[in-house]
């Protein structure tokens, strides 16, 4: 019975996007617009952080060289020693 009705869904969902294929009118409302950027949207920022990571990684991995020790900056503040 729920196979059925799963079967059933899809099917509808699978007819509705061919009928708008067909129509050649993928949006039909502001809300489908809207919803198509937002993803896109969030597929880009994705890539781009992506992206990014693997520069770092490269950049680190391939530039690895001996670094300098780090040095102190500032002052000592004796105030605060007992």
């Amino acid at each position: 019975m729920q196979q059925n009705s799963i079967q059933t869904e899809l099917q509808n969902q699978f007819n509705d996007a061919v009928s708008r294929l067909q129509s050649k009118q993928m949006f039909q409302s502001d809300w489908d617009i809207a919803s198509f950027a937002i993803f896109f949207i969030f597929i880009g920022t994705v890539l781009l952080l992506l992206t990014l990571v693997l520069i770092r990684c490269c950049c680190c991995c391939c530039c690895d060289s001996e670094k300098p020790p780090r040095t102190k900056v500032g002052v000592d503040n004796y105030a605060l020693e007992p």
